[in-house]
């Protein structure tokens, strides 16, 4: 029987959540609510400036484990220890210029700041401040003496602040501080060392300046892959077609418009790869001749459009492969309509891949613009029919796979 395995790298892991009494504390249990339903384990420390904007409740309740904030408390009296030395990750979320003034100085003063000087867990910063005190000298110097104790700093981005001025010092979103953890606490995983390059999302094939031939695909596969790769500690180049999908933080993006555009950016990206995962939903057909100018209805009666085969940037780079061997691993994907295992097996022995992922795009809850999937896992020898679950799971499950097979060719073995 297939085991789910561990998608993110922040499944299980102990996150400590400190809490400063920033008007962005309110993201803060957004920020909590993600990181439990990534499978993380979290507890929240929040100053007494924070309970002024939200509560120690709110927190128990997101995250179903305790939340502190009274240091004089029976049950925070040894819990400021045990936090620390037990936590994977110490995240303070938002930290406002007096928290982090305290940080660097060792000042110890509420349960959060005693905690954090107790902890000998990796540092996140995630400030949030009007942004004249984020550029004041004695801000950026605290932020040094931080970042010199290797503690890392996520943000902060630029934007409208609450007190309606614009300018540096906003809060990053919770699912960008999501994205950086998963990246921060998978720098020690199966990948470490290697390169994946994964495509993602359509390609539009121009008919003239204002019209494409194009297709569904929405990227949320590819993009779930190229997480699910750094998750694992791969340094990731994502090539993207047209899509309105966020990089995923730590991702080196390539974005693209045609079939001729992916070619060429795969061609050159996974040169030297250990892995390329093609999810893109590239064009089989482009527009023989686009037009300069827009096509004007009724210009010319009807219009017949002829269409001319794009170039087929699998069977390139697996024939490119049998004389360089790279990539290392080379995965393709079959969206079908009907039995797509055929097709898989067609698309394996006949463009020399490892592995295809293949899907009936007509299936209920499967294929384009939806956020899961049921896929058929195919190789060689097998064929893992998998049931309908996230594109995150799936990706999760293919990387897994993508993992083993070059710690089998680092091992010696294919």
């Amino acid at each position: 029987m297939l085991q789910r395995c561990a998608m993110s790298s922040l499944a299980g892991r102990r996150i400590v959540l400190g809490v400063s009494g920033s008007v962005a504390a309110y993201k803060a249990a957004d920020l909590a609510s993600r990181l439990t339903q990534e499978g993380a384990l979290v507890d929240a420390v929040l100053t007494p400036a924070a309970t002024r904007f939200v509560s120690p409740l709110t927190f128990r309740s997101l995250t179903g484990r305790p939340a502190l904030a009274d240091l004089w408390s029976e049950e925070a009296h040894v819990a400021h220890v045990a936090l620390g030395r037990e936590a994977d990750l110490l995240l303070v979320a938002p930290a406002t210029a007096d928290l982090i003034a305290k940080l660097a100085h060792g000042l110890a003063d509420d349960l959060l700041t005693v905690t954090a000087l107790a902890s000998s867990s990796p540092l996140v910063v995630c400030p949030a401040m009007d942004a004249g005190m984020w550029e004041h000298p004695a801000t950026r110097a605290n932020v040094e003496t931080l970042k010199a104790r290797g503690a890392t700093f996520v943000g902060p981005a630029e934007g409208r602040m609450a007190s309606g001025l614009s300018g540096t010092g906003r809060f990053v979103e919770p699912g960008e501080i999501v994205d950086r953890l998963r990246t921060l606490l998978g720098a020690k995983g199966p990948l470490v060392g290697r390169t994946v390059v994964v495509t993602a999302g359509p390609t539009y094939e121009p008919v003239d300046p204002v019209r494409f031939v194009g297709n569904r695909s929405s990227g949320r596969q590819g993009f779930a892959v190229a997480r699910a790769a750094l998750d694992r500690g791969a340094r990731v180049i994502l090539i993207a077609g047209p899509t309105s999908l966020a990089t995923p933080a730590g991702a080196e993006r390539i974005d693209v418009g045609t079939a001729a555009e992916m070619r060429e950016a795969v061609l050159r990206s996974s040169a030297k790869a250990d892995a390329l995962v093609m999810a893109a939903a590239v064009a089989d057909f482009t527009p023989g001749k686009s037009s300069v100018g827009k096509l004007k209805r009724g210009a010319a009666g009807s219009l017949t459009l002829e269409l001319a085969p794009t170039a087929d940037i699998l069977a390139e780079v697996g024939a490119r492969r049998r004389k360089t061997k790279r990539p290392t691993v080379l995965v393709g994907f079959a969206a079908e309509t009907g039995d797509p295992i055929p097709e898989a097996h067609r698309k394996l022995d006949g463009k020399g891949l490892d592995l295809v992922v293949a899907n009936d795009v007509t299936a209920p809850g499967a294929g384009f613009e939806v956020a899961t999937n049921r896929v058929v896992l195919v190789e060689r020898s097998t064929a893992v029919s998998l049931p309908l679950m996230s594109k995150d799971d799936v990706a999760g499950l293919l990387l897994d796979r993508v993992a083993a097979r070059l710690g089998r060719v680092r091992g010696g073995t294919r």
